[in-house]
């Protein structure tokens, strides 16, 4: 692999939605195993670099892009050694693997949110911002107006809104808190 800070600017990238490629084991979702079994295809197809969109535990409100546990995998995809392995297997195939992180917003499901919530004395409750109105930030779009009435929900056991740029069921971290 070449070790270029600009790598990623010749790179022909494979984007891969783990739960709808290729079931390794017939529960009817595509899994890491799965993944794996069909690096040698991808190299073929002169992938060099597979983007994992998000694969991480989740309620699955919005594909996974509701994160409730950044430290494993969820269930359906495999394990955290069915990573290793999927990871080892590209690179041993000269692919790199980017992971489509999510770092501004993370699942209501999420123990953080849980925690913030159940009590405001908590030492997670200033990871995401809270409000007694819904009159703050009003000049921001309202990215789903299909589904979402504003971007504060009233949240009945915190008795306070919190703020989501995308779906209610994804609050906004708060990049103001310094930890």
């Amino acid at each position: 692999m070449e070790r270029t800070l600009l790598w990623y600017k010749k790179a022909i990238f494979y984007e891969l939605y783990v739960r709808a490629f290729y079931d390794s084991n017939g529960d009817g979702h595509g899994d890491l195993r799965g993944a794996t079994q069909k690096l040698d295809h991808m190299k073929y197809l002169g992938v060099n670099c597979v983007w994992l969109l998000p694969i991480y535990p989740s309620p699955l409100r919005d594909d996974g892009y509701d994160i409730s546990d950044y430290y494993d995998i969820h269930p359906q995809y495999g394990t955290l050694d069915d990573f290793k392995e999927f990871l080892a297997e590209a690179h041993r195939r000269g692919i790199r693997v980017i992971l489509d992180l999510v770092l501004n917003h993370c699942s209501d499901q999420h123990p953080w949110f849980q925690a913030a919530r159940s009590d405001r004395n908590s030492p997670y409750r200033d990871y995401f911002v809270w409000s007694d109105t819904d009159d703050k930030f009003k000049e921001a779009r309202i990215i789903f107006i299909d589904t979402e009435k504003s971007n504060w929900t009233w949240d009945e056991q915190a008795g306070q809104y919190f703020w989501h740029r995308f779906y209610s069921s994804q609050p906004d971290l708060n990049y103001d808190n310094p930890r």
